[in-house]
């Protein structure tokens, strides 16, 4: 007996300890289906799918739409590369747009928006000079040949332009500043010397507050010029400074992302002012989901571009997002530039219904499916969604809420496009011009 009873005392906590572990993995196992789980998650009613969901020619664009945005879910699929263009020429075919703005440097796409109007190289060289390895596409080449061959048979009034917002590079700004400021007859002395030629960078005999006098005060001289160069040439330079002011941000993964947004939407503005002047009413903007979308805020820190472009236009911003049901994702592997193929499932229910209907693409109108429909509270309910920047990390591997937000919908966009399944981008060698 007394045998017996020490074994049995030896069981009890084993046990305990197996019972206490069986319960934390039902609790975790729920967690974890909350949050993103490993599988791909609910399925929209695929009926009320099928009866609301339409092909891409079929966005339709709310009368009072200014600024039309469309959002990719990752930088690394063909597909969502690809929607540019498809969803650009609907937008220029039937409701007049005639201004492209891509989520990369102004002077970097005025390298390109010289090419689309018949300037020297090859299309494959201006997807080069956008400045991001993402472009550097058969996609992007071919949506800037289309415009190209739009532009060689269309009026002047109708030609297409095509335009960067953002301003994390400088190279191609500086070059047309420079250029352009020597052409109105101004003294670039002290801007030329900026640039080492050695280096073919800015010079280090000057520091960041000395770089931003310089090109100040050339600035100061192009404002009291009235002509087109001249305004563009203002823009060269107000990028220049907002390059400059990024720099000098020290805490980037919120203070710089935040200051980049704002001038993001400062310069779509920009933008759209230049189209208006032109007779355009709209313009089409294009970044990943992120930037684009209605209610987007890096904490406390601040909003990101589409909040602050939905905040000052309202229901003049329109908003399309996507999601991929499964993607394989070209991403970069570490900083030296080598990337590698990853597959990912956004575990959004109105994303997988679309690929259960048999859909490659699908387009959804947030507006047209009424309030009783079974297909409304995956729009309006909070859900996960796939969202996959230019970095990847193991870690998404193990939790798949790493690469996905938590989100509803119709917070965040007026209509989504879904991709069934997503494939790789193929990256360009690199070609400058």
């Amino acid at each position: 007996m007394k045998h017996m009873k020490q074994e049995q005392t030896k069981k009890h906590p084993v046990r305990r300890i197996l019972l206490v572990l069986f319960a934390l993995a039902v609790v975790a196992g729920g967690v974890f289906s909350h949050f993103g789980g490993f599988g791909t998650g609910k399925c929209a009613d695929t009926a009320e799918f099928a009866k609301y969901a339409g092909a891409i020619d079929d966005i339709t664009i709310p009368e009072q739409a200014r600024v039309v945005a469309l959002g990719e879910a990752t930088h690394g699929n063909a597909e969502f590369q690809q929607l540019k263009l498809d969803v650009f020429k609907v937008l220029v075919e039937r409701y007049g747009v005639r201004g492209f703005a891509l989520e990369a440097d102004y002077g970097c796409c005025e390298v390109a928006n010289r090419y689309i109007h018949g300037g020297e190289g090859t299309a494959q060289e201006a997807a080069a000079a956008t400045g991001f390895a993402i472009y550097r596409t058969e996609q992007i080449e071919q949506l800037l040949s289309w415009m190209r061959s739009y532009n060689e048979t269309a009026a002047e009034a109708d030609q297409l332009s095509f335009y960067g917002f953002d301003m994390q590079r400088y190279e191609h700004n500086y070059r047309f500043l420079l250029e352009a400021a020597e052409d109105l007859g101004i003294d670039t002395t002290e801007l030329a010397k900026l640039w080492d030629v050695q280096t073919d960078e800015f010079s280090d005999a000057y520091d960041a507050d000395q770089r931003a006098e310089v090109i100040g005060k050339v600035r100061i001289e192009l404002m009291e010029q009235d002509s087109p160069q001249a305004a563009q040439a203002v823009h060269f330079a107000d990028i220049l400074l907002q390059n400059i002011e990024l720099g000098k941000v020290d805490d980037y993964a919120s203070q710089g992302n935040v200051l980049r947004d704002r001038y993001m939407a400062d310069n779509v503005f920009w933008i759209l002012a230049q189209e208006e002047a032109r007779g355009n009413n709209r313009i089409f903007v294009s970044a990943h989901n992120g930037h684009i979308e209605r209610q987007n805020t890096y904490g406390d820190a601040g909003k990101a571009m589409g909040n602050l472009l939905s905040d000052q236009l309202g229901d003049a911003y329109f908003a399309i997002g996507t999601d991929f049901y499964k993607a394989r994702v070209n991403l970069p592997k570490g900083s030296d530039g080598k990337r590698s193929v990853h597959t990912f499932y956004s575990y959004d229910a109105l994303s997988k219904a679309s690929a259960k209907c048999g859909n490659e693409i699908s387009w959804l109108d947030f507006s047209a499916v009424p309030s009783d429909s079974a297909l409304r509270q995956y729009i309006d309910d909070y859900g996960w969604m796939g969202s996959l920047g230019e970095g990847y990390s193991p870690i998404m591997a193990i939790l798949p809420m790493a690469y996905r937000i938590w989100d509803a919908p119709s917070e965040l966009y007026d209509g989504m496009i879904f991709v069934a399944q997503a494939h790789p981008t193929e990256i360009r060698p690199l070609t400058t011009t």
